[in-house]
């Protein structure tokens, strides 16, 4: 898949990136020492995560595009133990998220890019500043991000997605690229719904963000249509949550 003028797309992602560890296991007993229950492994998964998950997703729509990532050297592992046959989640493990290296890359190497998409989690790679000055060099640029934003910070950025608690944390933002995810009930742009097209087939929305945010982002960049962006994104989001864990589209779109 090409981007304008015959050339590969060349989208750079930037923010932490962690392993997501599913262990799915059996449970038939309550362990005797403590009123919980005994996960027997049957099977483990591991797969790239937040931006990197982001980054899986770009590569897994358009496998000829160059999609880079800026991200921490630490690793991030988050693991979860899940009963297989309900897909019910008993608890979550997260390593190596205490001490993140700063973010240190030349921001004039942004120009080479058609799109920047930020994968903020928050974790002390990114500061506040950074975020600033990454929106105001990126030529198209979009921010997911778990931090408190401020009107300045996302000034430059062409899109802000948010979900449904990050836009109550930033109900008071003004930005007119501000598209408002809403789980099964798809997502919300300027005032106007964009309905989900499966919302009653929700299995795991874990990487789900990740997903619409990859799907938008491509298809924007294909089309420069903010309205049919979403619409595939919603789509895209769609498939992954009908699957277990943290995975990407199947098939090229």
């Amino acid at each position: 898949m090409e981007a304008m003028r015959g050339k590969p797309m060349r989208i750079l992602v930037i923010g932490e990136h962690c392993t997501d560890r599913f262990i799915y296991g059996t449970v038939n007993r309550l362990s005797p020492e403590a009123p919980v229950p005994v996960v027997n492994p049957v099977e483990i998964t591991d797969n790239p995560g937040m931006a990197g998950n982001t980054q899986a997703n770009c590569l897994a729509i358009v496998p000829g595009a160059q999609v880079d990532l800026w991200t921490q050297p630490e690793q991030i592992t988050k693991t979860r133990f899940v009963e297989k046959k309900s897909n019910h989640m008993f608890i979550r493990y997260d390593e190596g998220e205490d001490k993140i290296s700063a973010f240190k890359e030349d921001l004039v190497y942004l120009d080479k890019y058609d799109m920047v998409i930020v994968s903020d989690y928050e974790k002390g790679f990114l500061s506040s500043k950074d975020i600033y000055h990454i929106g105001l060099r990126a030529p198209l640029s979009i921010i997911d991000t778990k931090r408190k934003l401020t009107d300045r910070m996302v000034s430059n950025y062409t899109f802000v997605k948010l979900n449904e608690s990050e836009k109550i944390n930033n109900n008071t933002l003004d930005h007119p690229g501000i598209i408002t995810t809403l789980g099964a009930k798809g997502a919300e742009y300027q005032g106007k719904l964009f309905p989900s097209p499966k919302p009653q087939e929700t299995i795991d929305v874990s990487g789900a963000g990740d997903t619409f945010t990859a799907a938008f982002a491509i298809d924007y960049l294909r089309s420069r249509d903010v309205e049919h962006a979403i619409d595939y994104a919603n789509r895209i989001a769609a498939e992954v949550v009908q699957k277990r864990g943290v995975v990407t589209p199947s098939e090229t779109h």
